[in-house]
């Protein structure tokens, strides 16, 4: 066989593996940068968030999951002040994002709900993500959203942080959200088509990567700086963002997101960018996560019946089926689920802290509310957040 048909094939099996991992794909995380919400800087593109809500709401009436990460607060803050050169000064750049915000929202909502999707606004902070608590509550919230049809547009919460502004971009947060929600993939829309082995502006040598891994040392290497100058992020974030989406399983495309239909051209399988693929399987990610955690901060015991519904049906752990409660751990906290021998037969996330896990233990879900006040999951460790030991 010659080279020339060795490569041949190799590209169609390439081009195969890219479009099972986009088709395939089912939970989406979307983030578009300023310079595309903005149109560089001149005000909110009206035209071009009702495509991606176009598209985002066919998406989410074919069965996928979308969540949208959207930068831009500050700009379109820094076009209502008359502002025309970004400011440097912290307290500057919240006022702008607080002006900035009402408009993205309502950019949204209208957009969206002209196509028949309801919508949500969250606004995070990478120390939301960062307490195990609000993690898991962001977690759920989002997780709900989803489940009733409604389309949350994310963005940074600029107006009470610091270094987020300073340091941080919105790929590295739609990165924490596909962790976050587990997603299967990260679309990174750009004003540039993907990313090259250098600067195409520069070096007329350089070509185009259409599938690389994720994590590859060689992509830092190879990326350049940021294109433009009204948002912070450059090619090295969305790679650093992609190797970081990677860790729970999903891939990111990076690609232009002004082509026609890009969204849906993507889902189909289509590859119109570059595609930086997860090398760990998404289950497998997250139950090498949990049973890497060698501290575990406390411990349920279980009856017989409940072991078998967790070892023998993989249900969730209902707080009915437990019969004890060791250690001080919080709501999100790995913990140990241990049989009537004492026997590590599971971990997972725990959805209630120690004191009230033990005024749960063998109670019916139905009376949560007396008893604590409130009502949370009717689960102690969801199915989703758990792993079998043994």
């Amino acid at each position: 066989m010659t080279g020339a048909a060795l490569q041949a094939m190799a590209q169609d099996k390439m081009t195969a593996s890219i479009s099972e991992v986009l088709r395939d794909a089912r939970r989406i995380v979307v983030k578009v940068g300023s310079s595309l919400v903005t149109n560089e800087g001149k005000g909110l593109d009206e035209g071009a968030i009702g495509e991606w809500c176009r598209q985002m709401a066919q998406l989410a009436n074919a069965g996928k999951e979308v969540i949208m990460v959207s930068s831009g607060a500050i700009a379109e803050g820094m076009k209502r002040l008359g502002w025309t050169t970004r400011p440097s000064e912290v307290p500057a750049l919240q006022a702008a994002a607080a002006v900035g915000q009402m408009g993205l929202a309502q950019m949204y909502e209208t957009q969206l709900r002209a196509n028949g999707m309801g919508s949500a606004q969250v606004l995070l902070t990478h120390a939301d993500l960062a307490d195990r608590e609000r993690y898991l509550n962001a977690r759920s919230t989002l997780l709900t959203l989803l489940q009733h049809h409604v389309l949350p547009v994310i963005n940074e919460n600029d107006t009470v942080v610091n270094d987020e502004i300073k340091f941080g971009d919105n790929d590295t947060l739609g990165a924490l959200v596909a962790n976050l929600v587990e997603a299967d993939l990260l679309v990174i829309l750009t004003d540039q088509k993907g990313l090259y082995t250098a600067d195409p502006r520069k070096d007329p040598a350089a070509t185009f990567v259409h599938e690389a891994r994720a994590g590859d040392p060689a992509l830092e290497a190879m990326a350049g700086g940021a294109g433009s100058s009204i948002g912070k992020g450059g090619m090295l974030t969305k790679i650093l963002a992609a190797k970081r989406a990677a860790g729970s399983g999903a891939s990111t495309i990076i690609a232009w997101g002004r082509a026609p239909d890009a969204l849906l051209r993507l889902a189909q399988g289509e590859n119109i960018g570059t595609l930086l693929v997860a090398q760990t399987a998404k289950q497998q990610a997250r139950k090498q996560w949990m049973a890497d955690h060698l501290q575990l901060r406390g411990s349920v015991s279980v009856d017989a019946g409940a072991a078998h519904k967790l070892q023998g049906e993989g249900k969730s752990l209902l707080p009915i089926g437990m019969t004890a409660v060791e250690g001080d751990f919080s709501r999100g906290d790995v913990i140990a689920i241990r049989d009537e021998q004492g026997q590590e037969i599971a971990r997972g996330l725990a959805n209630y802290a120690a004191a009230e896990a033990r005024l749960l233990c063998r109670k019916p879900s139905h009376e949560f509310e007396t008893l604590l006040g409130y009502t949370a999951e009717p689960e102690m460790v969801h199915r989703d957040n758990l792993i079998l030991i043994r």
